[in-house]
């Protein structure tokens, strides 16, 4: 599986799992081995065997769809590590979290420190988690646009998370989504400005695209 960041303090590395496609991460603190996985979508053998080397000490949710957690039960059971999810989505897991997340708060792991962004819209609980100028956004945003909403309500939301609280930091913030490629967060300010400057349908919602919606 490739690492998609390395530095002297982290190492990230990134997993496509079945049955949907869904990127799960793999956050190490190279200092002392601790790490922390960020979803559990499915394949959980393939997890176990990639954090293998390394001392789990969470399993952290970015919201609550099966997508992302289809595999919780059974890592949760093998691995024995506390799961950290927000209040809001926390109804949506297989079992209740142990840890609850708020806005602005820490994870730390070893010398590694994850801050936790509450990002609603997509869910009403999603969090993006950002070390650095790591930024793992779940579903909040992607390459090209914001996550699935399923009202013009859901949409204002999700807009208003990444314009409140992703877009203020610097443009070269790396973002790690919960499908597909990884983006840097310039390239996304300058769509969503172009998105921004256009009238847009009161319905509008589900898959929007900042360049063609």
């Amino acid at each position: 599986m490739p690492i998609v960041e390395r530095d002297d303090r982290t190492q990230i590395e990134k997993l496509e799992l079945a049955p949907f496609g869904t990127n799960a991460y793999i956050i190490v603190c190279r200092a002392t081995g601790d790490s922390v996985l960020v979803d559990a979508p499915g394949e959980a053998n393939r997890i176990v065997e990639r954090l293998k080397g390394t001392n789990p000490r969470y399993i952290l949710m970015t919201h609550g769809h099966i997508d992302h957690v289809g595999a919780l039960s059974e890592l949760k059971s093998r691995l024995e590590i506390p799961v950290a999810a927000h209040p809001l989505d926390a109804g949506n897991l297989p079992s209740p979290p142990d840890v609850l997340l708020d806005d602005g708060g820490e994870v730390s792991f070893g010398s590694v420190r994850l801050r936790v962004l509450h990002t609603p819209g997509h869910t009403p609980g999603s969090v993006c988690f950002l070390t650095g100028q790591y930024l793992i956004s779940g579903d909040t945003i992607f390459p090209g646009g914001p996550g699935r909403t399923n009202t013009p309500g859901d949409l204002k939301r999700i807009i208003e998370s990444i314009t409140d609280k992703i877009f203020p930091l610097p443009d070269d913030t790396r973002v790690h989504p919960g499908h597909g490629d990884s983006t840097v967060l310039k390239k996304e300010k300058e769509e969503f400005a172009v998105f921004s400057s256009r009238p847009h349908a009161p319905n509008l919602c589900g898959d929007v695209l900042w360049l063609s919606s």
